[in-house]
């Protein structure tokens, strides 16, 4: 008889019960969780039950968030994206948001650029904490992202993008999410850049509705998230949820790209 425990599938015999799992594989479990729902007393298994058992704080072994996230994302989709390399430059509320939500289906090594510090100013749109204030963005975003999935490769450069380095930097990523907050950054990017891929973003600003946020190709390598007008400005400045609508679209739209491939 086979059940899944953790999501990876084991033997057991006929007669094996919730607490019998529980005292073979993880006697300090704080939490059961059978077919999906948190069980307290013990119960008699079938074959093809599924099984969690977690110890609160305890941080799962690669195997089993692997197993997990397979499960949830199918595993042909988690075999691509655990070896593919995403790059994203600038860490602000775009390449933040952009950069967990890869860790969260994860994706196998991010490159993440930025030479700012958190200020109390960001956290109106950034995922970044109040303790982190004054911390280095490539630091505490890489800090956060290790807690979300400690086992994606995270490659950090504390420094400016110029026409110089970007090639250096991102040379080997399979697509690159530009996440920058000025124009002529922006601008920089598109016009240097030599990556594969390219996913930018413009006119995320304002409250205004979301069905105008969409996406416009440029070329074969080139595409643009947002509504191409809405830029910040007095009375319009950039908030949490448009710019999260924009970023969770750059990054479902890297993952696209790198199933496609």
């Amino acid at each position: 008889m086979k059940i899944k425990l953790n999501e990876l599938e084991i033997n057991i015999s006929p007669e094996e019960t919730l607490r019998d799992i529980q005292l073979r594989y993880k006697p300090d479990a704080d939490v059961i969780v059978y077919n999906g729902s948190i069980q307290d007393e013990d119960i008699l298994l079938s074959d093809g039950d599924h099984v969690m058992l977690i110890v609160k704080g305890e941080t799962p072994s690669e195997s089993e968030l692997e197993a997990v996230m397979t499960a949830r994302h199918t595993p042909g989709v988690h075999e691509i994206m655990k070896k593919s390399c995403v790059g994203i430059a600038g860490l602000g509320g775009l390449g933040s948001s952009a950069a967990i939500a890869l860790a969260r289906v994860g994706i196998g090594r991010l490159v993440l650029v930025d030479f700012d510090i958190i200020e109390p100013s960001n956290l109106n749109r950034q995922q970044f904490f109040i303790d982190q204030l004054g911390m280095l963005k490539t630091e505490a975003l890489e800090d956060n992202l290790k807690r979300i999935n400690p086992y994606v490769e995270i490659e950090t450069h504390n420094k400016k993008v110029t026409p110089e380095n970007i090639n250096e930097i991102f040379n080997d990523v399979d697509v690159l999410i530009e996440a920058f907050d000025r124009p002529d950054q922006k601008a920089m990017l598109l016009q240097y850049s030599t990556a594969p891929k390219i996913i930018a973003a413009s006119g995320l600003a304002g409250y205004a509705s979301d069905e105008i946020i969409g996406i416009k190709r440029l070329g074969e390598n080139i595409y643009i998230v947002g509504d191409l007008k809405t830029g910040a400005a007095p009375g319009c400045g950039l908030m949490a949820p448009r710019v999260g609508i924009a970023s969770h679209m750059q990054a479902n739209l890297a993952m696209q790209l790198l199933l496609d491939k």
